[in-house]
């Protein structure tokens, strides 16, 4: 059997864990792990659980949800449409012929998914249910079916969970043509076809893009090749480093204190091994939650026994005679003696095959509209290519239509189902993706949960809670409008902060009596300043009557 934890609605009530205790555990209050493989035998018991978990976060041998997609199509800041689809306007001129186009597409179409991923995967099963039975090809270029990538992390490299373990539910059921270990090498949108890595094409009617990213390797080539130095993206990457973790090496270096990195240096304490974590900012996931909240993350890691090194960065890698990785260089001259390196330092988003394609590519994604519609180059949707998931850079209404990408499971899940119900939808019934971003992570028995977009905030506050029990939620805010909450250990609040960020609710909110903190004054977010950040043209403007007018992107490699 296969079982999937939906996180981003886990509120942490724990009835799992009484009643099938050998699939789900917790840590600490809030924080759950799972087996995602179990037993059949424990078949009646996760059942039992799944029915009986109050927001019915589990899902049983599959992985799509009807109700979370309706939900997240729909929802959405007050100037939105409140309905997934809206009825055409009477006499429209078009509809009975985009309708047998759109049945022809569904009996006998052929829907392409560059990536197997869970977006893939989550695309693919929405796809069948909406009533396509047309040909489904998934392409990807690990050999490996579409698997769960945040247990990696956790109860993997806890040596807990096999990698194996980690495969995703309904993979056997969608009738899809699978061509795995082989990659995508070019896209012909003028030819609808997509061309691989051994020589083949792969013609479409209708294609999504969901290759994802990948982890960002060290710079250097030769150091990044000593044996102990580890990046952490896939299912290989986490049977690798895992097998090294139970060699118990004398310490491991840890190059980044992002969500990853702070996840693997958890995992590690947990297994009572000596760790540093190297991060050039002032404090962990100051990137993504700001200075304010990133010194509370340092201060967990420091309690948990983490040799912590703030604004430094490592600038080499040594390695032994024999190719073995010994030692790091720090630029303040010091020096970490370590067998084991993690390069935690983000991910490259997988466009280089899309690159002199035609659309709207480059380092920050595939641009698309909120229906998932790619972008081509001159910023025009186009009506038979889609993305979704991780690579794909789309607008969302509430953040002032400012274009995000979003690396979060949840959002993987909800952009996929919307994506596919485009895919074989008439333009009148097709869906925006309007889901509030929510993301988890668990870090040394600490549930850390967000919705909403913290880095998109000029103040911060802690709205509820106590900072110094490790127990709070702090709200962000940006020109006294609420644009996120992060809650340490208080995922039950969140929800209703999501209804006050869709709602466009002022900032600081107004919570009174409700475990206040004894000050609840804002402060600067002291979030990083991207300004500062060098920018290259990636579009070069041509021609001056506008029939003339041309876009070509420029890729700095």
């Amino acid at each position: 059997m296969r079982v999937v934890v939906n996180l981003t609605r886990c509120q942490g009530y724990a009835q799992c864990a009484f009643l099938a205790p050998e699939v789900f555990r917790m840590r600490g209050a809030e924080a759950l792990m799972y087996d995602p493989g179990p037993d059949d035998a424990q078949r009646e018991r996760v059942l039992r659980a799944a029915a009986a978990c109050p927001v019915q976060a589990i899902l049983v041998d599959h992985v799509d949800d009807k109700k979370a997609a309706v939900e997240s199509a729909t929802t959405g800041p007050a100037v939105s449409a409140r309905t997934a689809a809206p009825s055409p306007p009477a006499g429209w001129p078009r509809t009975a012929g985009h309708d047998a186009a759109i049945e022809a597409l569904r009996r006998h179409g052929r829907i392409v998914i560059v990536g197997a991923s869970l977006a893939g995967l989550a695309a693919a099963a929405t796809l069948r249910r909406e009533g396509f039975t047309g040909s489904l090809t998934m392409i990807g270029d690990e050999p490996h079916r579409p698997y769960d990538r945040p247990p990696l992390s956790k109860q993997v490299l806890g040596g807990w969970v096999p990698a194996g373990h980690t495969e995703l539910p309904r993979a056997d059921a969608l009738d899809i043509r699978w061509l795995l270990g082989v990659p995508a090498t070019r896209l012909d949108p003028a030819g609808k076809r997509v061309h691989l890595g051994d020589g083949g094409r792969i013609n479409y009617d209708r294609l999504l893009i969901a290759t994802g990213t990948r982890a960002r390797p060290w710079f250097n080539p030769d150091e990044a090749a000593l044996d102990g130095v580890f990046v952490l993206r896939t299912r290989d990457d986490a049977a690798g480093l895992e097998h090294r973790l139970a060699d118990r090496p004398r310490r491991v270096l840890i190059i980044g204190g992002g969500f990853t990195g702070s996840e693997v240096a958890s995992a590690c304490r947990d297994r009572d091994l000596a760790v540093t974590l190297v991060e050039r900012g002032p404090a962990p996931l100051v990137g993504a939650l700001g200075g304010v909240i990133g010194a509370v993350a340092a201060d967990l890691h420091r309690e948990h026994g983490v040799d912590l090194r703030c604004g430094v960065t490592v600038t080499r890698l040594e390695g032994d005679t024999a190719g073995r990785l010994r030692r790091a260089h720090l630029s303040d001259g010091s020096t970490v003696d370590a067998e084991v390196a993690v390069v935690a330092l983000g991910a490259v988003r997988n466009t280089e095959w899309l690159y002199d394609c035609g659309l709207a590519v480059g380092d920050w994604g595939v641009g698309c509209d909120a229906g998932c519609r790619a972008f081509d180059a001159a910023g025009v949707v186009t009506d038979d290519v889609f993305v979704a998931g991780d690579v794909a850079r789309f607008p969302h209404p509430l953040y002032d239509y400012q274009f995000l990408a979003l690396e979060h499971w949840g959002n993987a899940v909800a952009q996929a189902q919307v994506a596919a119900h485009n895919m074989v939808s008439v333009p009148a019934e097709r869906w925006p993706h309007l889901a509030v971003p929510v993301f988890w992570s668990a870090q040394f028995d600490t549930n850390i949960k967000s919705v909403g977009v913290p880095t998109l905030a000029d103040q911060v506050v802690i709205a509820q809670g106590s900072v110094a029990q490790r127990r709070f939620v702090a709200a962000y805010g940006y020109r006294g409008r609420l644009t996120a909450a992060v809650g340490f250990n208080q995922a039950k609040w969140l929800e209703s902060y999501q209804g006050l960020i869709e709602a466009g609710a002022p900032f600081p909110p107004e919570l009174r009596g409700v475990d206040e903190p004894a000050d609840g004054q804002p402060v600067a977010a002291q979030l990083p300043d991207d300004r500062t950040r060098t920018r290259h043209a990636t579009v070069a403007v041509t021609g001056h009557d506008p029939s003339e007018r041309r876009a070509e992107l420029l890729h700095h490699h």
